[in-house]
């Protein structure tokens, strides 16, 4: 089984079949960055008419049994996500409604401060927000992943501990390995494993250690020792892959409506847009050099499985329905 925790490629055939190439039976899909409600509608109404388009590729996914069905009819079922609350407005009554429309996961932030959190861009944070914790609470409810993988590191920990289910940081790596802003610290990985959450890793280059030149053996040792440290059960994949989109998507991305300027984030002034990926992946076909790289360090068939989609599918059914009460 493979799931990818996180993608915002700029979708079409030609990746729905190498999805099905690559043998990707899941994907977490990026629907909304800034968007407010009214636009992330139409980001579903867009997907829906994808998913009459090419019946035969994807699916709709909503549960984690959607994922067998996809396996068994040799199809990727795709989940959807938010990379920021936006789409809730200032209206926690929205946490239900995009849940019910298939939203599966939301970031309290993007990389800034939000209605609910501080992101990790910010120089203070003040942690979760009184919102956010009543946020929190509905989107423990109705099964909406709490995702803070663009939050700062209080508010990381704090969400942690004050969601009642797991949450999970779809797309990062640890910060000791490569120290992005939005990578995570021991800390917080260790907050958020120790509360049964999960941790995607990602091969954005900017979150890579040697970034487009990192080697597909450092990868996968650092992947191995997070494991030791926390555990294989609360890891997996968020390649956080942005394949086919434009330079232009990396400013939309970052700046979204907040600024007149241009904010490079991790990136350099010089050349703010996308970088090269490492060349052991490049797109979907490439999940197997991340599988035959964890065979090389040392982790075993269980662990691997594991890592490539077996934890993500039990953290789906664990997390997307309504909490029993």
């Amino acid at each position: 089984m493979r799931i990818d925790g996180l993608q915002y490629a700029n979708w079409s055939e030609k990746i729905f079949r190498q999805l099905r190439e690559g043998g990707v039976d899941a994907v977490h899909v990026t629907i909304a960055y800034h968007e407010n409600f009214r636009e992330t509608v139409l980001n579903f109404e867009k997907w829906n008419r994808w998913f009459e388009l090419y019946p035969d590729l994807i699916m709709k996914g909503e549960w984690a049994a959607d994922i067998d069905e996809a396996r068994r009819t040799d199809r990727t079922a795709i989940f959807f996500g938010f990379q920021n609350p936006s789409p809730i407005e200032d209206d926690i009554g929205l946490v239900e409604i995009v849940h019910t429309l298939g939203a599966r996961f939301m970031q309290l932030t993007y990389n800034n401060q939000s209605l609910l959190a501080t992101g990790c861009y910010e120089s203070e944070d003040t942690g979760v927000t009184r919102m956010g914790r009543e946020v929190i609470k509905e989107m423990n409810r109705v099964g909406l992943v709490v995702d803070m993988s663009h939050s700062a590191d209080r508010s990381t920990i704090e969400a942690a501990d004050l969601s009642e289910r797991p949450i999970a940081v779809t797309h990062a790596n640890p910060h000791e390995w490569a120290p992005a802003l939005r990578n995570k610290r021991d800390s917080v990985i260790r907050a958020v494993t120790e509360n049964g959450g999960m941790l995607g890793f990602s091969v954005y280059p900017h979150h890579l250690k040697d970034k487009s030149d990192c080697t597909l053996q450092s990868f996968c040792e650092m992947i191995a020792r997070t494991a030791d440290k926390y555990g294989a059960q609360h890891l997996g994949i968020g390649t956080d892959l942005c394949q086919d989109q434009p330079d232009s998507v990396v400013e939309w991305m970052r700046v979204g409506r907040w600024t007149k300027e241009i904010d490079y984030g991790e990136g350099s002034a010089k050349n703010p847009g996308f970088p090269p990926m490492p060349d052991w992946f490049g797109d979907n076909r490439d999940f197997g050099n991340i599988e035959n790289g964890l065979r090389s360090v040392g982790m075993n068939q269980d662990e691997i499985s594991g890592i490539m989609g077996g934890n993500w599918y039990r953290f789906f059914a664990e997390n997307f329905g309504r909490k029993n009460r």
